[in-house]
């Protein structure tokens, strides 16, 4: 199984979506367990070559050894937790509803549904997670565990990390047997824009810029035959902290802020880039002396840093922002703090409630509970949204509302960078921070993106998809007129 590799050679695309293509058929039929024996080969596979992987890496990124290190054992251990959801079998939903000829709104027929791949998927990869998020990331993990063969467009942030670890990911799947086609790596804006519209593409996934992220979800909608496209755009992730929680805490919630906002360079979705804290309880002088204690990183690549600069120097010219931290603008940037007011940003929201990616964030002064309350209902669509209280604190349950309605995940007395791979996970929330509110990126429920609800009426038990048939060969959990049944 050889990997391929085209750029904006539209010809050779065209030949890798019909290996593509042709490969749907026999992955999705393969039984869940086989498919789980082969992602976890792939795991394994990556495993054994992480020392050569994370040199790579290295070069092409900027981040350190010890960073890499982990997220190569994230993306081997989403694998295998991938691996868990297809020997669960949960995820396919399989319901069963017998002929009842006395169901209350008529006789009822025999009835069975369950979910199936969609179809081959192209699949964007995203330069901040070189490997999480990236070639073999969680896109890519959970498309072949839900039965679509895989097409990755690759970042060109790291092209070479990328190429070297499709080649070791199409080598174990075809050591494990799976069809020829099942993956493929291609690079270029203009491959990537084919694949998106090419007939033979039936969804789509994204991980990056809202700008980037929201042209490829229209061009997909744009499609004589419409397509899902799940892009997941980023977030301010803002993070409100109470009176009670502050006197009780606030030189712990000071360190955690900026050990959060600036890890990574501040290169993560899930960066919290607004703090709001009451102004009779914070020194910003002590937030800003531990902000000057870290030390300058360089951002991943040059696409990034220049938008980093262009939305960072708009935010510092805004009359309503105070820079109390202004971070070294050489070849690594140290972090910068920016200070407002909560009257003042409701009053410039327009243009303070923006993403900087990067090691900046803002802290935001409030005088009283209504004026917090202002705050929180104020956001759109966030990824995640903490907050810091007492377990008594009378406003709490009011800003857990608040705070449920826009984001995906909400934080309790916490820190939202560091998004564990998990059957609960939710990585995800509504516009923009998604294209699609109701899927994650994250977490086992992410197979979601790529199964559709298929139902058979009346068709032999022989005929039908062994996870339907009567006698359950596939020992799968299923709901059989109305009664969950396990294996």
């Amino acid at each position: 199984m050889s990997s391929a590799f085209a750029t904006s050679d539209l010809d050779a695309l065209g030949a890798l979506l019909d290996g593509c293509a042709a490969a749907a058929g026999p992955w999705a039929a393969l039984p869940p367990g086989a498919r789980a024996a082969a992602i976890r080969h792939v795991a394994d596979e990556l495993d054994a070559a992480s020392s050569a992987l994370v040199p790579i890496a290295v070069d092409e990124t900027h981040l350190p050894v010890a960073r890499l290190n982990g997220e190569v054992v994230r993306t081997t251990s989403q694998l295998r937790l991938f691996a868990e959801v297809l020997e669960d079998g949960a995820y396919l939903e399989v319901t069963i509803d017998h002929p009842d000829g006395g169901w209350p709104s008529g006789p009822r027929p025999d009835v069975r549904r369950m979910l199936t791949p969609l179809g081959p998927a192209v699949v964007f990869a995203a330069s901040n997670f070189p490997f999480a998020f990236s070639v073999a990331g969680g896109d890519t993990a959970s498309a072949l565990a839900a039965g679509c063969p895989v097409v990755v467009k690759a970042h060109p942030g790291h092209p070479r990390l990328s190429a070297a670890t499709a080649e070791v990911v199409t080598a174990a799947l075809g050591r494990a047997g799976a069809p020829e086609g099942t993956f493929a790596l291609i690079s270029g804006e203009d491959a990537g824009r084919a694949a998106v519209v090419d007939p033979r593409i039936r969804v789509g996934a994204f991980t990056g810029s809202q700008r980037g992220g929201r042209a490829l979800w229209d061009l997909a909608a744009s499609r004589p035959d419409p397509i899902p496209f799940y892009a997941e755009l980023g977030s301010l992730n803002p993070v409100f902290v109470t009176p009670g929680a502050a006197a009780a805490r606030c030189d712990e919630i000071v360190a955690g802020f900026v050990a959060s906002y600036t890890f990574g360079a501040g290169q993560l979705c899930t960066k919290p880039g607004l703090l709001f804290v009451p102004a009779e309880l914070l020194d910003i002088d002590v937030v800003a002396d531990a902000v000057r204690s870290v030390a300058a990183a360089p951002l991943l690549n040059e696409h990034i840093r220049t938008g980093y600069d262009a939305v960072l120097s708009a935010l510092r010219a805004h009359p309503a922002v105070r820079t109390v931290v202004d971070g070294s603008d050489g070849e690594a940037p140290s972090p910068t703090l920016l200070a407002t007011t909560a009257a003042e940003l409701l009053t410039g929201r327009a243009d303070l409630l923006v993403e900087c990616f990067g090691p900046a964030s803002i802290v935001v002064t409030y005088d009283d509970e209504p004026e917090l309350l202002a705050a929180a209902a104020a956001f759109d669509g966030q990824l995640t949204a903490t907050l810091h209280a007492l377990d008594d604190d009378p406003a709490a349950p009011i800003l857990l509302d608040l705070l449920s309605r826009c984001a995906g995940r909400v934080v309790w007395n916490g820190w939202p960078t560091g998004v564990s791979v998990t059957w609960a996970m939710q990585h995800g929330g509504p516009w923009p921070a998604t294209t699609t509110p109701t899927t994650t990126s994250v977490g086992t429920a992410a197979i979601g993106r790529f199964v559709r609800p298929v139902a058979y009426q009346g068709v032999p038990d022989a005929l039908l998809p062994a996870g339907l048939q009567e006698a359950n060969p596939l020992r799968l959990p299923r709901r059989v007129d109305g009664h969950l049944e396990l294996p």
